[in-house]
């Protein structure tokens, strides 16, 4: 599926386009892998890391739709990666979120329509589900536009679809980065005590986009089935001697994340390694789908929430996870 494929990824230059990236050239012979970011700087570090003859480097910013279809030409694949992820920066510059998610994805959609490209899987976020922040907002527009893409595609053999997970584990941004940098003042900051998460590591995520690509039929947003894990235990991990200090809730965060609600219950189905929320519309014929990838309808009401997941990982096991992260090249000891 992706040997002799142009293949580009938008937000190429973060945590996760760099980890598909080297996914990519470990195991496949791409035609192209181009990398589809706004900075320079991100884009010429990863270059001295990443300089084989099928890659390529583009500057450019999906607000430009323009640029997006200079990109666009000759390319089968699309992996929509580029956003504006942190919640408090988001609450606070709402125009610029809403330009890049929101405007952002229809220009892409757009692009793509006006090109030949065959796959685009767009990563979501578990803030999309029944979201309270503007970050989680914005993100639920996209996947909403992504999904409905398939509508207009007329004759042309796309698929657009997304996959939606939780937090990546030490990804550029993410607490345990942090917790990593503040164990050294004897103090970890805790939002809330009662506070969890959904835990995957960069290579299930990449894992789960390469499956989307060669598997979804497109429409399906795509959840993976992953622990949790407590804030409390990941401090814990991080250095048992810290003081964890209760600071209160930040702007737009939850206690608990979902990934899929009560309400998305109904258009929900289980594939054993995922679960997929199929659109909502006499168009797509859920029985179909259900009957040709053995897809099992999960009950009504059911709810994918991080606080009532039936898989927690120890705080052993969030120890040996960091390490192995740690030894990956990020640099902290635990």
């Amino acid at each position: 599926m992706f040997d002799n494929k142009s293949i580009l990824i938008t937000g190429g230059t973060g945590s996760f386009g760099k980890h598909f990236t080297k996914t990519i050239l470990e195991n496949y012979k791409p035609k192209k892998l181009i990398i589809f970011s706004r900075d320079e700087l991100k884009q010429f570090e990863m270059q001295q890391e990443f300089n084989v003859p099928c890659m390529r480097y583009f500057i450019g910013d999906v607000r430009d739709q323009a640029r997006l279809r200079r990109a666009l030409e000759g390319v089968d694949i699309v992996i929509h990666a580029a956003a504006l992820k942190q919640v408090p920066s988001a609450e606070y510059n709402p125009f610029e979120c809403i330009k890049t998610n929101v405007l952002g994805a229809q220009n892409l959609i757009e692009a793509c329509l006006d090109t030949d490209v065959k796959r685009v899987v767009a990563l979501s976020t578990d803030k999309a589900a029944a979201p309270i922040n503007l970050y989680g907002a914005t993100k639920l527009c996209s996947d909403k536009l992504f999904v409905a893409a398939n509508n207009i595609k007329g004759e042309r053999g796309i698929r657009f679809s997304v996959v939606r997970y939780g937090n990546v584990m030490c990804s550029r941004g993410s607490v345990i980065p942090y917790f990593l940098k503040q164990r050294k003042t004897g103090v970890l900051p805790i939002t809330d005590p009662d506070m969890t998460r959904f835990n995957i590591s960069l290579q299930e995520g990449v894992d789960m986009v390469l499956w989307a690509v060669e598997n979804a039929w497109g429409g399906e947003v795509l959840v993976p089935k992953i622990p949790s894990y407590r804030i409390t235990d990941v401090a814990t991990a991080i250095d048992s001697g810290c003081e964890q200090s209760i600071i209160g809730l930040r702007a737009g965060e939850k206690i608990h994340e979902e990934m899929i609600t009560s309400s998305d219950s109904y258009n929900t189905v289980d594939l054993g390694l995922y679960y997929a929320i199929l659109p909502a519309g006499a168009y797509y014929n859920a029985q179909d789908y259900c009957e040709k990838t053995g897809a099992q309808k999960v009950a009504a009401g059911f709810c994918y929430n991080s606080g009532s997941n039936e898989r927690f990982l120890t705080v052993d096991e969030l120890r040996s996870l960091i390490q192995i992260h740690v030894d990956s090249g990020y640099g902290y000891g635990v």
